[in-house]
């Protein structure tokens, strides 16, 4: 039996509003993500020689090395994610990163699984930015962006998605 046609107009309604407003979560995920980046990445190179001194004390390989690298991706990374331009491979970058993070905070993020516990998984930053790093890498940066704007003009046409329906 179908459904009421008040109630599919309403539904096809809905549809069509989160469709037109479907920009607004990749765009404020990159802009929030970019931002936390950036000024993280600023911070590491302007107190580079603490960040190498962190890094050494997790027993990260070649510390000197990885912090230098890591301070320009995030600092860099940052500035590209708020532009939208190459996401999805800085967002990859990104969040290998944040796995080693947290590796390196490891038993605090175990422990944040444990219902008992005061501290929960959304509370360890490194875990979420890897979720929202892992979105952006798979969903892309959205129609705001320069992603977007650069492949409209060299006719790359985005991979189109399955139905939701489809079985």
């Amino acid at each position: 039996m179908p459904a009421p046609s008040p109630l599919q107009r309403a539904t096809t309604l809905g549809l069509k509003l989160a469709a037109t407003f479907a920009f607004i979560a990749p765009l404020l995920t990159r802009i929030t993500l970019g931002n936390a980046f950036f000024l993280t990445g600023r911070g590491k190179l302007a107190n580079f020689d603490n960040t190498v001194e962190f890094f050494a004390s997790q027993n990260i390989p070649f510390p000197a090395l990885n912090a230098a690298f890591v301070s320009r991706l995030e600092y860099y990374g940052g500035i590209l994610l708020v532009l939208g331009l190459l996401t999805r491979i800085v967002s990859a970058l990104l969040a290998s990163t944040m796995v080693v993070a947290l590796l390196t905070e490891r038993a605090q993020f175990f422990e944040s699984w444990k219902p008992t516990g005061e501290v929960g998984p959304m509370d360890i930053a490194s875990w979420v930015f890897l979720l929202l790093l892992t979105w952006l890498v798979l969903f892309g940066p959205g129609l705001a962006s320069l992603d977007h704007f650069l492949a409209r003009w060299l006719g790359i046409e985005p991979p189109q998605r399955p139905p939701a329906n489809a079985s």
